[in-house]
């Protein structure tokens, strides 16, 4: 088909935290922008959130009646930065807007709605047969209702010949495969393809049948633009789509994807710009990791002095709050030039305990690079399941590591892993002292619960069975080996672990809902 007989519609369903644009869909359109392909970004997540919060929650108590009058005057504090100059302002604000999309009629049909975690008792994500049951009755999805007159207008204005929908996230889905219902009623004849991390881990399910043909054209694993190129039927991608490279001008780097969505209608305070340094992890040793079982292979998207350079000349034409790095972890050689470099504004993302943060100075380098808060993954306080679950992290240094980005003014976030099989109650027990001990230079704590992936080489070795009867379930219920059951681990993460005096005044600060992504705004001054 001829580049200048196609039209796209790339949707962001909703089911994702709505705070930031969504930088995957934003490439696809500097992909198509870049062919001369005619196409239209919906962000429809953020939109379908709006129109729902707009049209209140049903009740006439006083939670109720007080979130629905402040509704309007919540989102613009979110937006103009003042429900953050208090801890409990916003989480009054957080749980007021929680109030309003809880007590949605939608709530009488077995929706609960609310600004990140969205579910339908009758719509599990993890079931094909429910799935396409929301694909044959769209409207009963609350989000396509709301949003049916602004798809109407959509395709009015286009006529598009193509739709491109990414799902990352389970609560994605019910709602996406309604979309995808509506788009067969009104254009019979539009080809759809589906991306994303969620489809990306069913495709790559070794018992993996496609229950979606007919209302899915392809489904595409990994990074989607040679895909999408090939389904217009398109000559591949030669070379990253990411405006990256030194030669191109600073003209010449503005994402037009982000051009194309409501970059002002997103719930935090200035725009936060999310962007990638490279595709996949550069560690890739984690056991029960998806990007080893998933063969994600690690793909910088340049030069450290490149990206550095793309990072900063985007800030400089987007003018963004903050940057959010996306990466898994960002690469020690990524850091070490940030480390060198002042992009020009605030910045945050994952990192790996390990060199250069082992180093005071790059630690007050990055802080004076812009920034605010790094995500790490530490999982566990002891030695041993560290070493069982490849993480290649030494307790000593990650104790000079937290100390040295408090020390540099950067805020620790830290995520923990409970229950996984190497651990039992006196490893949990050392994770506990280890917090403990480290309270004082921990910014935020991120706890979980370990799932056990339903695939990997792992899971082999584990006496396992099925969760429940869906057949797109991505973990197992598994017999934990040193009988550190989840009823035992959830005992006591619930009630030794967060109750600890130490602790628990670290897990109170976490912004409700919203959590890593809120949280450097209540550094920011």
């Amino acid at each position: 088909m001829n580049a200048d007989d196609l039209s796209v519609l790339l949707i962001n369903p909703p089911g994702a935290r709505p705070c930031e644009p969504p930088a995957g869909l934003a490439l696809l359109a500097a992909t198509l922008e870049q062919r001369g392909i005619q196409h239209k970004l919906w962000d429809a997540g953020i939109e379908g959130l709006l129109e729902l919060i707009e049209n209140g929650g049903d009740g006439s108590d006083t939670w109720t009646i007080r979130a629905n009058r402040n509704r309007s005057s919540h989102i613009s504090g979110l937006r103009n930065g003042k429900a953050f100059l208090r801890f409990d302002t916003y989480t009054r604000v957080i749980g007021d807007l929680e109030r309003v999309l809880a007590r949605h009629h939608s709530a009488r049909y077995g929706w609960h709605l609310g600004l990140s975690n969205i579910t339908c008792d009758m719509r599990r994500p993890t079931c094909s047969s429910e799935l396409l049951q929301a694909v044959d009755t769209p409207l009963s999805d609350p989000f396509v209702a709301a949003l049916r007159p602004r798809f109407e207008s959509l395709l009015e204005k286009n006529n598009f010949t193509h739709a491109g929908i990414s799902i990352n996230y389970l609560t994605q889905a019910p709602s996406a495969f309604a979309l995808i219902g509506l788009l067969r009623i009104m254009l019979p004849r539009i080809r759809i393809i589906l991306g994303g991390g969620l489809i990306t881990s069913w495709l790559n399910r070794p018992d993996w049948k496609n229950p979606f043909t007919g209302a899915v054209d392809r489904m595409v694993s990994g990074p989607g633009a040679e895909a999408l190129l090939d389904f217009l039927g398109q000559d591949p991608v030669r070379e990253p789509i990411y405006p990256m490279n030194s030669s191109v001008g600073a003209d010449n780097m503005i994402l037009p994807g982000f051009n194309e969505l409501p970059l002002e209608s997103y719930l935090s305070p200035g725009l936060i710009l999310p962007l990638s340094t490279a595709i996949g992890c550069w560690w890739k040793r984690c056991a029960f990791c998806p990007e080893s079982s998933e063969g994600v292979d690690y793909q910088p998207s340049g030069t450290p002095e490149e990206i550095v350079t793309r990072i900063s000349r985007l800030a400089q034409i987007y003018k963004p709050r903050l940057v959010h790095l996306l990466d898994d972890a960002l690469s020690p050689a990524v850091l070490s030039t940030l480390a060198g470099s002042d992009i020009g504004v605030s910045w945050y993302g994952f990192a790996r305990f390990g060199p250069p943060l082992d180093d005071p100075n790059v630690c007050r380098a990055l802080a004076r690079s812009g920034c605010l808060m790094l995500q790490l993954g530490l999982e566990s306080g002891d030695e041993g399941v560290l070493e069982a679950m490849g993480k290649g992290i030494d307790l000593a240094m990650a104790g000079r590591i937290l100390h040295n980005l408090n020390e540099a003014g950067i805020t620790p976030y830290v995520y923990l892993l409970f229950g996984t099989p190497a651990e039992s109650e006196p490893e949990a027990r050392a994770t506990l002292a280890f917090v403990a001990k480290h309270a004082s230079v921990i910014g935020f704590l991120n706890l979980a619960i370990f799932n056990l992936p339903a695939y990997g080489p792992e899971t082999a070795s584990l006496s396992t069975f099925p969760i429940d009867d869906s057949d797109l379930g991505l973990y197992r219920k598994f017999e934990h080996p040193r009988g550190w059951n989840r009823y035992k681990v959830r005992r006591f993460v619930n009630v030794e672990f967060r109750n600890h005096p130490a602790i628990a005044p670290i897990l109170r600060r976490d912004p409700p809902v919203f959590t890593s992504s809120h949280a450097p705004f209540f550094r920011i001054k």
